[in-house]
């Protein structure tokens, strides 16, 4: 809801409107800095308190065609005093740097809405590249006659004010994304402190840069306040969020800082061994921050290589990690294997994009669900997790490390590119909110006559772990199939089944020691259940309240544990009339909803490099319930 509260410059008669929640998409190439621009918005939003959703999208080409519809890069940040849970359908300001810009994003700009462009970028060259019609100008041929349109010359006005810095012109124009950034801050009432700082901090030994940036960055917010153009300005007031101390995080940072907690919570070292891969790269470079907490990152040659030394190193008494994407997890799958049937813990971190191949790979998809699955030769069948969201990515990769830790098995954590580039604010938690993870290693003879079963399982089917050296621990270890207990190796035909049927139980037995999943929203039982994974959940939760609060019997279940489901999943499920399940896939979870339960759940399906949007969701419930 939007109110207005003030004509607060009398010498600038601006109204001062209070709204809920905003949309703003910044757009434009690649070199103009929008994810720049939108993150440091984000950040000054998420300082003042207000809850947020972003959505950062870039072209995936190292050096994307400038000008081009293919080379455009956006950022998304959805803002309010609300509780926010995506970035937004529609926009209610775009930011359009150049014509290319404009005309990927209009679209999704609601009627009315605010469009700031950048008129430098609508040049007969820009409008040719961008494929507009010889004679055609969106700024001249009544295209933008339904939004609010206020067209300035950012690159000149830009020019204007750096002269005589003693700058280049190619380090001038990369300011001009400061000017939209100032323009922004005074038009949606933000102080320009955090940018400030910001800005002295990265370029702490590049004086001149600094100075620059600054004064676009002001000059930005003195257009706004002096030019009668501007007529309206915003205020978001903080959001009603529990006490604590919050940071914005995306689930990048959120997977880095969780694998550090488990170091904490285990008191196992913590090793990554990793390769570099969009989206998956980020988690790398953040825990080479952690040295001096005893964090080992090491950057393979390749991925096989990436997992193996993780396996190395939880083989010394460590907690290895694997950080990849779709085409990494395909390189992995033998060490993947051997990691299963030595039954050794591992955290494989899968953060998934649009395949096959190198297919999408700076766009969001769950499209790994079955590889996770079922992506090992012979039967190996693996725990698999999944965060919903930037900040549970911290939550989700700790559960990962316990279940590995404490029923010595790899595990399979997903996230997907919608998240791990993402972000919303996060509360710190104290140590004491974090579930502990117990670790146990062998230390004394197990078996008869004091020798070490290394194979000898526990209730929970689980094997001894003994840290190589350990006195009287002496055993063989490797790829080849075990004897059960003793571990030696065997081609006995029986003991490679009961081995198999072991392993795989033991995974099953997981279940008893995860909690039984609940509605997030609606009730247990009704019309009907949307069952929903990973990412999708912002979306699910938006659409699914709104819908109760139309009065309509709908709920949300949200999953984490995939391999193995809730024990009470398939009750739960069998209390609706009809489930949905929504995914950015071709139907995965689906098929094994559908194979295990034999409920006639339906689908809805999304391989666009985009998540989805509640409007699609809601009109499939509406669809589904009729």
């Amino acid at each position: 809801m939007d109110s207005i509260i003030a004509d607060n410059n009398p010498g600038h008669e601006t109204t001062l409107i209070e709204s809920e929640s905003i949309v703003i998409r910044f757009s434009g190439d690649s070199g103009d800095g929008m994810q720049l621009t939108g993150n440091q918005f984000t950040d000054t939003a998420a300082f003042l308190g207000n809850d947020l959703s972003t959505f950062p999208e870039f072209p995936a080409e190292i050096r994307a065609p400038i000008g081009t519809t293919a080379g455009v890069s956006g950022f998304q940040v959805h803002f309010g005093s609300k509780e926010i849970f995506t970035p937004g359908d529609e926009y209610d300001v775009l930011v359009a740097m150049n014509s290319a810009a404009l005309k990927v994003d209009l679209a999704r700009l609601k009627i009315g809405g605010i469009v700031i462009v950048n008129t430098a970028g609508f040049d007969k060259k820009n409008l040719n590249l961008a494929g507009y019609a010889a004679d055609a100008n969106p700024l001249e041929d009544g295209t933008l006659e339904n939004y609010t349109v206020h067209k300035i010359d950012v690159t000149k006005f830009t020019k204007e004010c750096l002269a005589g810095s003693g700058l280049g012109m190619k380090e001038i124009e990369r300011s001009k994304n400061m000017f939209v950034l100032g323009l922004l801050f005074w038009m949606f009432d933000e102080p320009m402190d955090y940018t400030i700082n910001f800005i002295k901090e990265k370029f702490a030994k590049k004086q001149d840069i600094a100075d620059a940036n600054i004064k676009t960055l002001k000059a930005g917010w003195n257009f706004g306040d002096h030019t009668e153009i501007f007529t309206t300005r915003f205020r978001v007031s903080p959001a009603k969020m529990a006490k604590g101390v919050y940071r914005n995080i995306s689930g990048n940072q959120a997977t880095a800082i969780g694998l550090v907690a488990a170091s904490e919570m285990s008191g196992l070292p913590l090793f990554l061994g990793s390769y570099p891969i969009t989206p998956a790269s980020d988690v790398l470079h953040e825990l080479s921050k952690y040295k001096t907490s005893g964090i080992k990152t090491f950057q393979a040659e390749d991925e096989i290589a990436a997992i193996c030394a993780a396996i190395g190193a939880t083989y010394a008494g460590g907690l290895g990690v694997t950080t990849t994407s779709g085409p990494g997890m395909s390189l992995k799958t033998e060490a993947i294997g051997l990691a299963t049937i030595l039954e050794i813990p591992l955290v494989i971190v899968n953060i998934q994009r649009g395949g096959p191949s190198t297919g999408l790979p700076t766009k969001t998809e769950q499209s790994d669900l079955m590889q996770a699955m079922y992506g090992r030769h012979g039967e190996g069948p693996l725990p698999v997790i999944a965060a919903c969201s930037p900040a549970d990515c911290f939550d989700t990769v700790l559960e990962a490390s316990r279940i590995a830790i404490e029923h010595m098995t790899p595990v399979i954590c997903l996230t997907d590119g919608y998240i791990a580039n993402g972000t919303e604010p996060w509360r710190f938690p104290s140590k004491d909110q974090l579930k502990p993870i117990n670790v146990e290693f062998a230390t004394e003879p197990n078996g008869p006559n004091g020798t070490y079963q290394p194979y000898k399982r526990d209730e929970k089917l689980v094997r001894p772990w003994a840290k190589p050296g350990t006195k009287g621990l002496m055993h063989r270890i490797g790829g080849l199939e075990k004897a059960e207990n003793t571990g030696n190796v065997s081609y006995d035909a029986k003991n490679h089944e009961a081995m198999t049927h072991l392993r795989a139980a033991k995974i099953e037995k997981i279940a008893d020691y995860i909690p039984n999943i609940a509605p997030d929203s609606g009730n247990a039982s009704g019309k009907l259940a949307v069952l929903g994974w990973g990412s999708t959940s912002g979306a699910i939760k938006t659409a699914v309240r709104e819908l109760l609060a139309e009065g309509y019997d709908v709920a949300h279940i949200h999953l984490r544990h995939i391999n193995p489901f809730p024990k009470n999943l398939g009750e739960l499920l069998k209390g609706y009339d009809n489930v949905l399940v929504p995914e950015m896939n071709g139907g995965q979870l689906l098929s094994l909803i559908r194979a295990k339960y034999l409920i006639p759940a339906v689908g809805l399906n999304k391989m666009q490099g985009l998540p989805f949007t509640t409007a699609e969701l809601k009109n499939k419930i509406l669809e589904t319930l009729k």
